[in-house]
């Protein structure tokens, strides 16, 4: 009786200790996806293919997002980027009940009252998008090359601060990755740590 529970209790920790979904990688196809925007529409990932990508996670209610908001940094990167070709797809994860869960109306509403321009404002309530790319913070972003491989992830710039005042003078690592891309050129900082408020999953 005792092999016995040795045995099962051996099993539930292997059970436990198995390995979560594992997060994309820099230089390799990123996750393919399809998801609804705040309008209804469907979307896929590879509908993009052949132009540059950029993947947002926003929750309205977290400082840091508020930051780049009221800073208008974050709107002024989609405007700028987006007028070059490139995709921007903001990304909301939030679960129904938590804080920075948006409908489809008060998302539309949200981006009108910011100004903010992205191609798409997607709405994830299940995080299956979030968790597929490990998105762990809001703002969290990824820069997809032409060809669909990762091409950068993590912190928007090197500023963790929640002070708007700080995005101005902040070096900007979606920007570089994406002036290297259209330079030919590797990404230098393909990777860094995002900061910012966790994001609120089911």
């Amino acid at each position: 009786m005792i092999k016995t529970f040795f045995l099962g209790a051996l099993a539930v920790l292997a059970l436990s200790a198995a390995p979560a979904l594992a997060a994309p990688e820099i230089g390799k196809a990123a996750p393919e996806f399809t998801a609804t925007d705040s309008n209804g529409k469907e979307h896929k990932l590879s509908d993009f293919k052949g132009k540059i990508v950029v993947l947002e996670w926003n929750n309205p209610g977290c400082p840091y997002v508020k930051k780049h908001y009221d800073a208008k940094n974050m709107q002024k990167l989609q405007e700028t980027e987006t007028a070059k070709g490139v995709v921007w797809l903001t990304i909301n994860s939030g679960a129904e009940g938590k804080q920075g869960h948006l409908t489809g109306e008060t998302a539309n509403a949200y981006v009108a009252e910011k100004g903010a321009k992205p191609t798409a404002y997607l709405l994830d309530p299940k995080g299956e998008i979030g968790k597929t790319y490990d998105a762990k913070t809001t703002p969290h972003m990824f820069v997809i090359d032409k060809e669909g491989n990762l091409a950068y992830e993590g912190a928007i710039d090197d500023n963790d601060s929640a002070n708007p005042e700080d995005a101005a003078t902040a070096k900007n690592y979606v920007t570089a990755a994406i002036d290297a891309l259209e330079a030919g050129k590797p990404v230098e900082n393909s990777k860094t740590k995002p900061y910012g408020c966790g994001v609120k999953y089911e």
